[in-house]
């Protein structure tokens, strides 16, 4: 049987202020709000050990929230023969297809044939593919014909560099919204006894005979400081990781080098079906994927090393043309910079070796350190994995002797709202977000404004706001219009214009006034040029 937890509101935010005023003592603090940080939590609170997470700004603001929105193996890791490692993520999107039904669904990708041996090729490896996740597979690959690999996904072109459209192959990978999911993960950790907060930034690590022993934190809104202890401190915060180890260490190496990845945002005529395209190497040996999603498509991705961390970094306009021409060349009809609706770019921490001694880790997709004065660090890794690496995170944590031993749950724990799905569950990819509430659906519909639509192109109603206010920890216009919801990442200018009528229902639901508001709607307009093409 599944282990179920009660579904659990999360307190208002001074009541959480107030938790940490009369608790300053846990088992665990893990720093960082992201897949991760956020998948760490749940694990460790599910096992019974007390635990805060903190977060310097929104769940799920930085890398969390830019991903390719895939639940994914890895094709191309297999082709590089990395036999394990694709293992080990099958297994874990077949996890998270069990456990968040709601949140992740599979995904038909047709891979194009324009070269006599592709479809021979492909067709081989991704039954490999299909072997490889066993009973937890989501669907079995084929091979397609020129008339069944244009119905799948008719905007295909039909000659790429003088090439015909041979044929293809057609093989299921899972897809999900990864702030919805991240979200989910959040009220996962209430519901399993354990405590999150968003904007409470630590500025520094407590030490004692040479022994971390807690945290310092800022309230971000507010102006209150905590003195926070703990049995096990982990460094969750991705590409950032490095800040919080150097706040030990002041020497400590560098062990991250970032990587930026950009994605545009197209209308859904660009992709009109509920297929996506995979072409596993472009000209230049990159993976290009088009992908249905939220009712328009998104194109991406590049991967350029990058030197800076910057919470909201930007895509250069080399990248937005890289990704339009690479698309134009695989599609029927070009796509333009006037057609983007949105870019946004996102930072994936690429490990380096530093020199220390590493506690070994189960996957080469993740990093975990554990340094003299017992911070864990953990950083890598995919959003497909984040459970596997959360619970290594733990268990290193008990090897250690930070933790008391204690059994993990989480292969077999639902994530918030996915028992008991109402039958009326909007379907995936529709253009409406009601179906990443799951059970919780019925309580959205109950409030005022579900049928006061703010942003069309996102499905957004004055509900969605008020839910976010009460049930999802939403403190900004940004994280409705960027995370709870998806606006931003769908189309900035149309988020911009629901801006002022978010403000409004969130000053209402946060007791804040007209010149909170105001404030509000001017930052998330600078927020949001980033996101648009001029």
């Amino acid at each position: 049987m599944p282990i179920t937890a009660p579904s659990v509101q999360p307190p208002s935010r001074a009541e959480l202020l107030a938790t940490l005023e009369r608790e300053p003592r846990w088992d665990v603090i893990v720093i960082g709000g992201g897949a991760t940080g956020l998948g760490t939590a749940v694990d460790a609170a599910s096992r019974g050990y007390r635990t805060l997470l903190l977060e310097a700004a929104d769940f799920a603001k930085g890398t969390s929230s830019k991903a390719t929105k895939l639940v994914h193996g890895g094709v191309r890791y297999l082709a590089q023969g990395n036999i394990s490692l694709v293992r080990e993520a099958l297994h874990e999107r077949g996890l998270l297809a069990r456990n968040a039904p709601h949140l992740v669904w599979p995904l038909g990708f047709v891979v194009p044939a324009y070269q006599m041996f592709d479809q021979p090729f492909y067709g081989i490896g991704l039954k490999v593919y299909d072997m490889l996740a066993g009973g937890l597979n989501l669907s079995g690959s084929r091979w397609l014909n020129h008339r069944e690999t244009l119905a799948a996904a008719p905007t295909l072109a039909e000659h790429v560099g003088g090439r015909p459209l041979r044929g293809g192959n057609l093989y299921f990978d899972g897809q999900f919204d990864d702030t919805r999911l991240a979200t989910a993960l959040m009220r996962t950790l209430f519901d399993v006894g354990g405590v999150a907060l968003n904007y409470m930034r630590v500025s520094g690590l407590q030490q004692k005979n040479g022994v971390i022993t807690g945290v310092t934190v800022q309230d971000a809104i507010g102006d209150a400081t905590f003195e926070l202890r703990a049995d096990c401190v982990i460094n969750a915060t991705g590409v950032w990781v490095d800040a919080i180890r150097q706040m030990e260490d002041g020497q400590a190496r560098t062990m991250v080098a970032p990587s930026q990845g950009v994605h545009l945002t197209l209308p859904r005529s660009f992709l009109p079906g509920d297929r996506a395209i995979l072409v596993p190497k472009t000209d230049d040996g990159r993976v290009l994927f088009i992908v249905p999603w939220n009712g328009h498509t998104i194109v991406g991705t590049t991967d350029s090393p990058r030197q800076d961390l910057p919470l909201e970094p930007r895509a250069s306009g080399d990248d937005v043309d890289f990704i339009l021409e690479t698309a134009s060349r695989y599609l029927s009809r070009d796509p333009t910079r006037a057609d983007v609706t949105s870019v946004w770019a996102g930072l994936r921490p690429l490990v380096k070796a530093t020199g220390e001694s590493s506690t070994a880790s189960l996957s080469r997709e993740h990093t975990i350190l554990v340094s003299k004065a017992g911070l864990i660090t953990v950083t890598g890794g995919k959003w497909t994995t984040y459970r596997k690496m959360a619970e290594d995170v733990i268990e290193t944590a008990i090897q250690r002797q930070l933790l008391k031993a204690a059994p993990g749950v989480t292969a077999e724990l639902p994530l918030h709202g996915a028992t008991n799905l109402p039958a009326d569950l909007p379907a995936a990819n529709t253009g409406s977000p009601d179906r990443y509430y799951g059970s919780d659906l019925p309580l959205l519909r109950a409030l005022p404004g579900n049928d006061d639509i703010l942003v069309p192109a996102a499905g957004l109603t004055a509900a969605h706001v008020r839910f976010a206010a009460r049930h999802e920890l939403a403190r900004r216009v940004e994280d409705v219009l960027a995370r709870r919801n998806r606006a931003l990442f769908l189309d900035a200018r149309a988020a911009v214009a629901g801006a002022p009528r978010v403000a409004e229902i969130l000053a209402e639901e946060l007791g804040q006034d007209a010149t909170w508001q105001e404030t509000e709607v001017a930052s998330f307009g600078a927020l949001a040029r980033g996101y648009m093409l001029e």
